[in-house]
């Protein structure tokens, strides 16, 4: 399953739903991470808010292939971007294990194809190579196997990219 978290206004929705099996947008109608840790533990991938991340989770958790579009910050994903991957930390677990020699948290729904992140606005090199190791330890982290990222210089680029 392609599921595309994206941060672009309405006028993108219908080319980016026609894109992928899930849409999701990062829209700021939802609260921000409590820091509970309740999706890990007390009812595993499902968040206690009552909106419409509470089972966020499950979709990011059971998607092959996650796509971001997301607004540069600094390097870094928009706010409400960050804010969603911030709500889906039950895809893990709260136990731990060695992936790459690296010590990881266990995944919940096993492992993925490609993490990709598609960056619009202006762009340093700096942060393009900030945007490329956080993409590919955001990949390790989740249980991708493969991540990319990809520099728009004209929104007319976006369908390409997806």
């Amino acid at each position: 399953m392609k599921v595309i978290l994206y941060d672009l206004g309405s006028e993108y929705e219908a080319l980016i739903e026609s894109k992928c099996d899930r849409a999701l947008a990062a829209d700021g109608k939802y609260a921000p991470c409590q820091g509970c840790f309740g999706c890990w533990t007390k009812h595993p991938a499902e968040c206690f808010m009552k909106d419409k991340l509470r089972r966020v989770c499950r979709l990011i958790g059971r998607a092959d292939e996650l796509v971001i579009v997301t607004k540069n910050l600094y390097g870094g994903y928009s706010a409400a971007v960050k804010n969603v991957l911030d709500r889906s930390i039950g895809t893990s677990t709260p136990f731990s294990t060695y992936r790459g020699r690296q010590m990881h948290h266990t995944l919940r729904y096993g492992k993925h194809d490609l993490w990709k992140v598609v960056v619009y606005g202006e762009v340093s090199e700096t942060e393009k190579d900030t945007f490329r190791y956080m993409a590919e330890r955001n990949a390790v982290n989740d249980g991708y196997e493969r991540s990319e990222v990809v520099f728009l210089e004209d929104m007319a680029e976006l369908e390409a990219a997806l």
